[in-house]
């Protein structure tokens, strides 16, 4: 189970610049705007999960999968906490807890999901991966509006040095579809179509 401890170690830089409104991008400021205090109301908040790539030791792909987000008490102070419930193909298991006063568990979810795929097919060191995620985060990106919505895309790995040993991955794209930058995030994108076959960690919300 993923503690809170470990998504914190993992991401919380990103958290924590976003409050402090230090990102230098708009495209930043809006995949990382305060989305909490969480009130689910007794619901259940659920995306679907499609996950494709190359054949490697440790990568699984998933045709069906989902993550649900919902709201829980945590038995050791009865306070409330957010849980996810992750189904993929072979298991389900349960991620958390989340503190309800702010972040996005969803989020934190899929950037260390899309990081820890490229560490498990290209090899690659996991830290080096999530700093140039983190940095693309910070300070790159661009955003544009569709309909009633945006959609912020980010390329950490263009023109990176190390691009010929990343084995298509220097082409990763991350994609952020959004209405209200307050609500939860409709469409979480990561693609990297260098790769053979194209890489595709991709979540829903329905």
């Amino acid at each position: 189970m993923m503690r809170i401890a470990i998504a914190a170690a993992l991401w919380l830089g990103l958290s924590a610049l976003s409050v402090g409104h230090v990102l230098a991008g708009e495209a930043g400021d809006a995949v990382f705007a305060e989305r909490g205090p969480w009130s689910l109301d007794g619901q259940e908040l659920r995306w679907t999960v499609e996950v494709e790539g190359p054949e490697a030791e440790g990568f699984q792909r998933i045709d069906d999968g989902s993550v649900t987000l919902a709201q829980a008490i945590d038995p050791s102070d009865q306070q409330p906490i957010l849980q996810l419930t992750q189904k993929t193909d072979a298991q389900t298991r349960q991620i958390g807890p989340f503190p309800v006063s702010g972040g996005d568990p969803v989020l934190t979810f899929f950037l260390e999901q899309t990081s820890s795929h490229m560490a498990r097919l290209t090899g690659g060191s996991p830290y080096y991966i999530r700093n140039r995620i983190k940095e693309a985060l910070f300070q790159g990106g661009k955003i544009t509006q569709s309909g009633d919505g945006s959609v912020a895309t980010f390329t950490p790995f263009a023109g990176d040095p190390n691009a010929a040993r990343m084995g298509g991955f220097e082409t990763l794209t991350l994609t952020f579809v959004l209405d209200d930058p307050k609500q939860p995030i409709r469409e979480l994108r990561a693609e990297a179509p260098g790769t053979q076959p194209g890489y595709l960690n991709q979540m829903a919300l329905q």
